[in-house]
């Protein structure tokens, strides 16, 4: 029975958190600062899986949950929305509740094929090079966006509203979180098979020595696309949940200040491991909130964290252990190879 034990865990949490939000005992500020932490932790478990596991030194992650939360809005608004963005909408409102998850995973799915623009490149450079390549893909989605007039250019485009109150008025339920906390838990599953499996492991292998890998009969560049579109998909997803809270995005969003926020959160949790990502997502987000009266200054704080992180603790706050390694009961609940 314990093999159920996290499921269970999950369930509970899942209903105990939409009975909260439901009869308001959380407050709408609370819930919105819930909401980004599952949209922060996707986005840091995600770009861990290229700079902690693999080894490689990705910037640009905005970018990837640009082109996610573009896609899906865009869909998501021309599908189910009623507000005449686009005129009427395609399809009866009344199914934006089961189309919903399937508009977050098609701007997953753009956002992973726009990875093949670092993927490629990525088999021939790393380190340095690398950085720089990730960072131009990350003004390249931008400045593609903001010449795009059809879905409002530098000005923003928004209408995701009007899917939310599509699937409320079918049911009035906390829809977005809802979604947020199982797109979360969908992802931090995914990572966490992808990188305990027996394929996954060619990718820690890639970090260890990649010439070796090669002997070793790993593919190196086929796991380098592979790692790079998962990460860069799953980070489109991020950005379609965070497009539909905000009900509004610009490319202003996702800026190199975004990328450098994931950053940090990566190399707060620790390199190559999921328990720290996640961890470092709680404490990051509670961080912006705390600095939020600061306002513009606090945009010279999150680097300056990030520097101060790297010179005096460059493992991080988990290094690349899991729970399980600092608490070793927790392995009679799951296995994590």
């Amino acid at each position: 029975m314990q093999k159920y034990t996290i499921p269970a865990i999950l369930a509970a949490a899942f209903f105990s958190f939409s009975y909260a939000a439901h009869e308001e005992l959380i407050g709408l500020y609370a819930l919105s600062v819930l909401m980004f932490m599952g949209v922060n932790i996707i986005l840091s478990t995600s770009l861990n899986l290229v700079n902690g596991y693999m080894g490689e030194f990705s910037c640009g992650h905005a970018g990837f949950m640009a082109v996610g939360a573009y896609v899906s809005s865009v869909l998501g608004v021309l599908l189910f929305a009623k507000d005449r963005v686009f005129g009427e909408p395609l399809l009866s409102p009344d199914l934006a509740i089961y189309g919903f998850p399937l508009v977050i995973l098609a701007g997953g799915a753009a956002a992973a094929l726009a990875g093949l623009l670092v993927a490629f490149p990525s088999f021939k450079t790393r380190g340095d090079y690398l950085a720089i390549i990730t960072i131009a893909a990350n003004y390249i989605v931008i400045s593609a966006i903001e010449n795009m007039g059809v879905i409002g250019g530098a000005r923003g485009f928004m209408g995701m509203k009007g899917v939310v109150r599509a699937m409320e008025d079918v049911a009035y339920l906390p829809w977005m979180p809802m979604w947020v906390f199982i797109f979360t838990v969908f992802c931090v599953f995914v990572l966490r098979r992808f990188v305990s499996s027996t394929y996954g492991k060619g990718v820690s292998a890639i970090c260890q020595d990649e010439v070796a890998a090669e002997i070793m009969s790993v593919n190196t560049n086929k796991m380098k696309m592979v790692a790079f579109m998962l990460s860069s998909g799953l980070a489109g997803i991020a950005g379609g949940l965070f497009a539909h809270i905000m009900g509004y995005v610009n490319p202003g969003s996702f800026t190199i200040l975004k990328s450098t926020e994931v950053l940090v959160m990566v190399y707060l949790g620790g390199m190559g491991s999921l328990s720290g990502s996640v961890l470092s997502a709680v404490l990051f987000t509670l961080l912006l909130e705390a600095l939020r009266p600061l306002q513009i200054i606090k945009w010279i704080v999150i680097p300056l964290l990030l520097i101060i992180l790297m010179q005096f603790r460059p493992e991080g706050i988990m290094g690349n252990r899991e729970l399980q390694h600092l608490f070793p009961r927790l392995r009679r609940f799951y296995r994590f190879k």
